[in-house]
């Protein structure tokens, strides 16, 4: 099998298995949005807000070891060493974040404004999901997709079933069954659906359990100091991700009258999930690719093989782009239910595209990954997250979502282009620029005319997007011929 087809493989594999958490949000839009469900669009923003944290606290609980652990797993000699001090690490880092966070439950509920009840079951679970980061990059670095498919894919199947029954079924069972009777609250849906992430987490921390029992716990103290060098400005990254990623929705809570704040969350939260495709295929190819990265840097002319990652990657992106653009009115009665959440569907193609630069952003980042220097992706992310909270802090008080979409697409934007900058000088890999620029351009200009000069024009939308994939399939064929032939034996 080539490079490139057990890459794709890998990939196709870690895309249906990670980034099925992230379409679990996704799948719960079309539930959440029914009416009835939720008693309003302001509850599903008070869901929508408390989700915000839990993306911040999972990569502040993270703090880069994960990336680290990639890193030194290919570079250490001793793997047994980087794996028992990561997971070490963590255990201790997690179950202190753990106790503190208990303790003071009280003050954090009241400085973010949050219900206690709420603040308890999110510090249950992100101790829980924080105690499995190790064993499933474990899984990854030993190339084990099937496992760990079958794992994150249960987790999402947990979670959604759970959901279901708590939101839709307990309400009429209880009316009928005195065994349900006593476990149904009323009016008590958010919490239940924090209750059904606690219990999938705990399945999923309790079918990783073998991994404690295989590995060996050696603590290299050396081996730490080095290890957290590396990841602490991956740890910032991830921190100034987390904020062009969802504080949008925290500022909007705090700079919106209290009257409209939730009810406008919940409308922007609802149709960017609509982006989600984009999303999904990003955290797919990013999953696949980076212990690629790092397994193949020592290869032979490893830049020939990352620029045309990098092309296939604005290739089918760009086509996600414009399909969904196309599409969009098609899909939002499938994904937000509600017509009460379709006010907010002009920030689509704008979310969908700054995605799309957040996917190409981390396709370039691999020469500051393999580089050992991820201080720049800590300096590029944080400039990122400046401009996200400028434009937000400027702007929502007169724009309200709307602003919060622009300033996401502007700093992804920003993030990408100072990426290939710094990576021209560092490490320089000779992407093909014209072709890349090509897609980009065209995906972009019939989006555009797609969504807002003939939105649910179908005789315009679909031509334009078949004679897109034909550009790509003229310019792509031989490389996607390859991708799809099988292999002969």
């Amino acid at each position: 099998m080539s490079a490139f087809q057990k890459l794709f493989k890998q990939t196709f594999i870690y895309g249906l298995a990670t980034v099925l958490p992230r379409m679990l949000s996704f799948l719960l839009v079309p539930l959440y949005t029914t009416e009835g469900v939720l008693s309003s669009v302001a509850e599903y923003g008070k869901v929508s807000v408390i989700f915000s944290y839990f993306v911040l606290f999972n990569v502040v609980l993270a703090y880069g070891m994960e990336t680290a652990f990639f890193r030194f797993f290919n570079k250490e000699e001793d793997k047994n060493q980087v794996v028992g001090t990561s997971t070490i690490s963590l255990i201790i880092s997690s179950l202190g974040f753990f106790a503190l966070a208990l303790f003071f439950q009280n003050q954090i509920a009241s400085f973010i404004d949050i219900d206690v009840k709420y603040i308890n079951l999110v510090i249950w679970i992100l101790l829980l999901d924080a105690l499995v980061i190790i064993p499933f990059a474990w899984l990854r670095a030993n190339e084990k997709p099937k496992r760990y498919a079958i794992i994150k894919i249960l987790n999402v199947a947990i979670n959604l079933g759970l959901n279901l029954f708590f939101l839709l079924a307990l309400k009429d069972l209880a009316s009928n069954n005195s065994m349900f009777d006593s476990i149904y609250i009323p009016n008590f849906e958010v919490s239940y659906i924090f209750i059904a992430n606690l219990i999938a987490s705990a399945v999923t921390l309790l079918l990783m359990l073998p991994f404690y029992s295989k590995i060996k716990f050696v603590f290299n103290s050396r081996l730490w100091k080095t290890m957290f060098r590396y990841a602490f400005p991956v740890l910032i990254a991830g921190v100034a991700f987390s904020i062009n990623e969802t504080f949008d929705r925290i500022l909007l809570k705090e700079l919106l009258p209290a009257d409209i704040a939730e009810t406008d969350i919940g409308m922007y939260s609802a149709c960017y999930k609509i982006a989600v495709f984009m999303t999904l295929f990003a955290t797919a190819y990013r999953l696949g690719i980076e212990p690629y990265f790092f397994s193949h840097s020592k290869s032979e002319n490893p830049q020939k093989n990352y620029a045309k990652i990098l092309e296939l990657f604005v290739a089918f992106g760009s086509v996600i782009l414009l399909f969904v653009v196309v599409f969009a009115d098609v899909l939002k009665p499938y994904i937000v239910r509600s017509e009460a959440y379709w006010e907010a569907m002009w920030i689509v193609p704008i979310i969908l595209l700054a995605n799309f630069c957040l996917g190409i952003y981390h396709n370039l980042s691999v020469w500051y990954k393999i580089t050992d220097r991820t201080k720049f992706g800590a300096y590029i992310s944080i400039f990122g997250a400046i401009i996200t909270l400028a434009i937000n802090i400027l702007f929502i008080k007169e724009y309200s979502y709307k602003a919060s979409a622009i300033a996401t697409l502007v700093a992804y934007s920003i993030m990408m282009l100072l990426s290939y900058y710094f990576g021209r000088k560092y490490y320089p890999i000779p992407y093909n620029l014209k072709k890349i620029g090509l897609y980009l351009f065209v995906s972009i200009l019939f989006s555009i005319l797609s969504f807002y000069k003939f939105r649910e024009n179908y005789a315009v939308g679909i031509p334009l997007l078949l004679v897109f994939l034909g550009m790509i399939y003229v310019l792509e064929k031989n490389q996607i011929n390859q991708l799809l032939k099988r292999r002969v034996e």
